[in-house]
């Protein structure tokens, strides 16, 4: 099922990443996912219920910028 929120709430919501880019529903394997993904890092973040959890500890598995974890 596709996000459904406000269209004025989508507007002001921003990612939490540094960027604090602007966000779009779905994610870029399913644009139809119940996740809002950002336009600059490219996490992806649930919506549970029609809430967005925007948390980057929160973040979709396997989205967003890759880790240098050398």
């Amino acid at each position: 099922m596709a996000v459904q929120l406000d269209p004025q709430l989508l507007e002001i919501l921003a990612c939490p990443c540094d960027a604090h880019a602007p966000l779009r529903p779905g994610t870029a394997a399913e644009p139809g996912a119940d996740a809002l993904t950002c336009t600059s890092c490219g996490r992806s973040f649930p919506v549970t219920d029609g809430i967005p959890v925007l948390l980057l500890d929160e973040a979709l598995p396997g989205t967003g910028p890759a880790r240098d974890d050398g």
